[in-house]
């Protein structure tokens, strides 16, 4: 197995910076992520699901180990095996254990038992910082129509189901005296996530899909006043944050991936203090 450096932006000279086909396929790609990553993000932060989520992205890794081992596209066994792990985490949860050892446990297990199968993989080289971190340079047509049509379904489902995910979330008793079926909208949420987890591997790696889910949600919280802003304003910040990530990968030759969440981090400080200084009372 063989390790490489993750790409960066190539050396750029001049004063003028021409807007190159693998830049632009890269901010398309991160734009798609955000679009999908943005409202169900809000649904993670209303829901405390921060570790569901990093169980089910670190899963990813094994999900890379059985494609290759059986020769499959890297986003079938992502998809199968994320599918796999938010199944399980469901399930578990409907069960009453205690989440949060369980979630930990699962979520560095999967990472860990995927790093070492790719390591027992024979004849195999693979660049597994890119599959950690991302490798959103490397983004090409296919990847950029799979991310789309991963983060439109996403999209599409979260709408659709809106009213009836925010009942579930708000108090399952309600939804249930709703008609509402709470496991069913979890479920929905478990496949969103999955698929969000399949797509945005190549964008921001295993390590950090779920940072890309909480960072915005939580940077819009302070600032919203519905639901539906929030939602609204995650997606905005995940995009704010894949071009300004992009910009200071360009400016300082940092990794893109990395970069697009500390860029999301930076917005979720800056928004915090300044909600913080507008609550804080008038000196007399």
């Amino acid at each position: 197995m063989i390790m490489r450096p993750m790409r960066r932006f190539p050396m750029i000279t001049g004063h003028t910076l021409m807007l190159d086909d693998f830049l632009t396929r890269a901010a398309l790609a991160g734009t798609g992520v955000a679009v999908a990553a943005g409202p169900l993000g809000s649904f993670v932060v209303w829901r405390r699901m921060a570790y569901f989520g990093d169980a089910t992205s670190h899963a990813a890794i094994l999900g890379v180990a059985m494609a290759l081992a059986l020769g499959l596209p890297v986003l079938a066994g992502t998809t199968l095996v994320a599918l796999a792990m938010a199944g399980t985490v469901s399930a578990l949860a409907g069960r009453g254990w205690a989440m949060d050892t369980t979630l930990g446990v699962l979520a560095h297990s999967a990472l860990a038992f995927g790093l070492v199968a790719v390591s027992f993989l024979p004849g195999v080289r693979v660049d597994l910082s890119a599959f950690l971190f991302g490798d959103i340079l490397a983004v090409g047509r296919v990847d950029l129509a799979v991310i789309w049509a991963g983060a439109l379904v996403v999209a599409g489902l979260l709408v659709w189901r809106w009213q009836a995910l925010l009942t579930a979330t708000l108090n399952e008793d309600l939804a249930c005296s709703a008609g509402l079926n709470p496991a069913r909208e979890r479920l929905v949420l478990t496949l969103s996530l999955a698929v969000v987890v399949a797509v945005a591997l190549k964008v921001v790696g295993a390590l950090l899909i779920a940072a890309m889910l909480i960072v915005p949600a939580a940077a819009a919280r302070s600032l919203a006043r519905t639901p539906e802003a929030m939602a609204v304003g995650a997606t905005l910040i995940g995009i704010l944050a894949t071009f300004g990530g992009l910009g200071l990968s360009i400016a300082q030759d940092t990794p893109a991936g990395p970069s697009i969440i500390a860029t999301a981090a930076v917005i979720f400080a800056v928004l915090l203090v300044a909600s913080a200084l507008r609550r804080a009372p008038a000196s007399p």
